[in-house]
């Protein structure tokens, strides 16, 4: 085993030493860097293991407190705060968005509804104008930019996966619903990451520590062609062809646009950019899905929120994905390609490069890994995929 293999700390529960045992092979065998990975059951730890190293260029080791860009693992936690919002009653599902946010009703979308929104059902995937980083710091111009925007096809007739876009909108909704007017990443932090004690952010604060955050490493075009052959063929084809809308909605704002290092800078992990910029502890993102399998007391959830998130979605073709996905409240839930949990009833969200976390409420169990050299098989990683399988065994 490598020296980095050999830089595993945390611990395991009884009966779970076969993920030890996964994670320590993942240095092995696959080319591990730096990660993490965590399993709360019935609101205990069972797994909370971390090794490698979380700056490769500098040496300097994964630590218990490190904390790591997830990309779009960060839905997940961006639709947590949404859940949290619902059980308070803030928003009906059923509603036209353009009963809580009127501007929203522009370019023939005043029947789309919140529950169409959070399913990637809207046509909202693709961003016409060019979103700027400056633009991503103002909340009023992105409200303003992202109201105006055209669906892109009859809302409710199919659904795409709104891959830049989803978490602009949730927290745009977000934020005319809250009486405090607040938008998701400070929502999140109030409501859900402060009394879970989970360490997860939307939008970096400052006082963390740099000396705490895994360096990113990997992407770029030139390493995703030399892995085409990890990711879906017609997927693959529609994101080389900067016309489709598929490249569209990964590429803008450009900045980010197959650039996982990208991540990387201060002024990207800054923003609030509730779809792909999450920061956090992949113990705080599996303590929150935890919480939520557990049936979300913490949080305040209603057993009117547990049923929409746990309902069963029949997965259909995705315009943007060109497969079989599907989804609801924010959630990835299990589709063909990534199966996951016990049954249909678990949801979560995977994450470009390979961190997953979810929720299987069969089983009372909430999952996250994370990692700081990204692969580019989807929609998980052959790294996740042992420590997943191993997790079930176990239990």
């Amino acid at each position: 085993m490598g020296a980095a293999g050999e830089q595993v700390g945390g611990d395991v529960a009884p009966g779970f030493g076969a993920v030890a045992d996964a994670f320590r092979a993942n240095f092995r065998d696959r080319d591990e860097v730096g990660a993490a990975v965590a399993v709360f059951r019935d609101g205990e730890a069972v797994v909370d293991l971390w090794g490698g190293v979380r700056d490769a260029d500098r040496g300097d080791r994964w630590e218990a407190d490190t904390v790591v860009p997830v990309f779009s693992t960060t839905k997940g936690m961006a639709a947590t705060a949404m859940a949290v919002a619902h059980a308070r009653g803030l928003f009906d599902l059923d509603e036209p968005v353009a009963t809580y946010w009127p501007e929203f009703a522009q370019a023939g979308k005043d029947r789309v509804t919140v529950r169409q929104l959070l399913a990637h059902e809207a046509g909202l995937a693709v961003i016409d104008r060019r979103v700027r980083f400056e633009t991503l710091a103002d909340l009023d111009a992105l409200g303003a930019l992202i109201a105006a925007q055209a669906p892109g096809w009859a809302p409710g007739t199919t659904h795409g996966y709104h891959a830049q876009s989803l978490g602009w909108y949730e927290s745009q909704l977000l934020r005319r619903v809250d009486p405090g007017g607040r938008a998701i990443g400070a929502f999140f932090a109030d409501e859900v990451a402060r009394p879970l004690e989970a360490e997860f952010f939307i939008g970096l604060p400052g006082e963390v520590s740099s000396d705490r955050l895994a360096v990113f490493a990997g992407g770029g075009r030139l390493a995703a062609m030399l892995h085409a052959h990890e990711m879906p063929r017609r997927l693959l084809l529609a994101m080389l062809n900067p016309r489709s809308d598929t490249a569209k909605a990964f590429s803008n704002p450009r900045e980010m646009a197959m650039r996982m290092e990208n991540i990387n800078r201060p002024d990207v992990l800054r923003l609030e950019f509730p779809s792909m910029n999450g920061v956090g502890e992949p113990r705080g993102i599996a303590k929150v899905y935890g919480a939520l399998a557990g049936g979300g007391a913490e949080l305040g959830l209603g057993q009117a929120t547990l049923d929409e998130l746990e309902a069963i979605v029949p997965a259909g073709p995705d315009v943007i994905f060109r497969l079989d996905s599907a989804f609801a409240m924010g959630f990835m839930k299990p589709f063909p390609i990534l199966p996951f949990g016990s049954s249909g009833r678990a949801y979560g969200h995977t994450g470009l490069g390979g961190s997953f976390g979810f929720a299987d409420p069969d089983l009372g169990l909430g999952y996250a890994y994370a990692m700081n050299r990204g692969g580019f098989s989807l929609p998980t990683d052959p790294r996740e995929l042992a420590l997943r399988d191993a997790v079930y065994r176990c239990v």
